[in-house]
């Protein structure tokens, strides 16, 4: 049991400031101001010292980190996971880019066996699968080699339950409305990406199910403004949440604030599409089949063409800040609440009686002080997997 004193608390109804938190085995059991919430005797004290206490972040597209690639090696997400709470991470979807069917039932099977006995850190809630179903003409970094059509039967046993939890396919391709219409009766929330739509196939498409769109401008057509496509079509509907990954190289930061003009902390969500050289000094790292060259801000093919990111989730919710003059509270659903929503899920991403004891400590600029899992608090300020003091 812990308990968190003169912490500014981040619940869905606002900012408790001088807040009282205290969890219980792997969940919240009671906040509120230090008035109304008592102090268990045999709770750990943990002094906030004024700062943020806000839910554990949320990461819907990660390829890997720490010299690991999940498509590369599926049996890396763990040792990945271990690490991410460095950067305020809870939970995310490991994400497994287009690839041959044995590697995808590879990752499949690396999750569930489930954590190794002595696993401590970020919890994955399920693959990100993005591919095999992608347009082409938008490939980006991924293997032309494994690109196919729309194929529901593939997709058939693709559920939460097996392991997948989101999938990204270019809803414009013959098969995708099939496709989409059995992701969605099986739990799996469909997203547009790596597409080449139009503005009214891309509507269409919402209606069919799509509920997300895949690292916003990015692998699709430009904005245009007689031919407004996918990316247009993303901003304006509001059935419809979208990534970003606001790096500064992949989006403009004009373009940042102009998509949280348009959709607000309730439709952003921040992603990192991070690859594994993600926490790791620049050099020659993999993604799926490729060899990418990284510097001190991107990842390359050898063509330039970007190859997923080495942004942090953390650093994320910071140029989120930067470029639109968000303040730390107005941005922070775009790492909790709103991925959480994308995904359907309850009880994280959010700070209430009840909900999972994710949760990290911020101070006023954004940077991680420590991190708590399931109740399991971990991560302190340059100490990783180690009990806090």
């Amino acid at each position: 049991m812990y308990a968190f004193k003169d912490v500014a608390l981040v619940t869905p109804g606002g900012v408790i400031e001088n807040g009282v938190l205290v969890t219980e085995e792997d969940r919240i059991r009671a906040l509120g101001p230090e008035a109304d919430v008592p102090v268990p005797s045999q709770a750990q004290v943990i002094d906030g010292q004024g700062m943020y206490l806000a839910p554990g972040f949320i990461e819907l597209q990660l390829n890997g980190g720490f010299g690991e690639d999940f498509t590369d090696n599926p049996d890396s997400i763990w040792r990945v996971a271990a690490q991410l709470p460095r950067y305020g991470v809870t939970s995310f979807l490991p994400t497994i880019i287009t690839c041959g069917e044995d590697t995808l039932n590879h990752a499949l099977r690396a999750l569930r066996r489930g954590r190794p006995a002595d696993f401590r850190g970020a919890v994955p809630l399920g693959l990100h699968v993005e591919g095999p179903f992608l347009n082409p003409a938008k490939k980006g970094a991924h293997n032309p080699a494994y690109i196919t059509a729309p194929d529901a039967r593939r997709a058939a046993d693709w559920s939460p339950e097996t392991g997948v939890r989101l999938v990204t396919l270019a809803p414009e391709l013959p098969g995708a409305h099939e496709v989409i219409g059995v992701l969605r009766n099986n739990g799996v929330v469909v997203s547009a990406g790596h597409s080449m739509a139009t503005y009214e196939e891309a509507m269409e498409a919402f209606s069919d199910g799509i509920t997300y769109g895949t690292h916003l401008f990015n692998a699709q057509p430009p904005l245009d403004h007689r031919r407004p496509g996918l990316s247009a079509a993303l901003l304006r509907a509001r059935s419809v949440a979208v990534g970003i990954i606001p790096d500064g190289i992949h989006v403009h930061p004009a373009m940042v604030d102009l998509a949280w003009r348009a959709k607000g902390p309730r439709g952003l969500t921040l992603v990192t599409d991070a690859m594994a050289a993600m926490g790791m000094t620049p050099g020659e790292y993999r993604l799926g089949d490729f060899t990418v060259t990284v510097d001190e801000t991107s990842a390359r093919l050898a063509d330039g063409t970007l190859a997923g990111s080495i942004l942090t989730l953390d650093a994320a919710l910071r140029n989120l800040m930067d470029y639109t003059g968000a303040s730390l509270v107005e941005a922070l659903p775009c790492v909790t609440s709103t991925p959480a929503s994308v995904l359907g899920l309850a009880n994280v991403g959010v700070i209430r009686a009840g909900a999972k004891a994710d949760l990290v400590l911020l101070d006023q600029d954004g940077y991680v002080v420590l991190t708590m899992t399931g109740g399991d608090l971990f991560y302190q300020r340059g100490k990783l997997n180690e009990p806090a003091e």
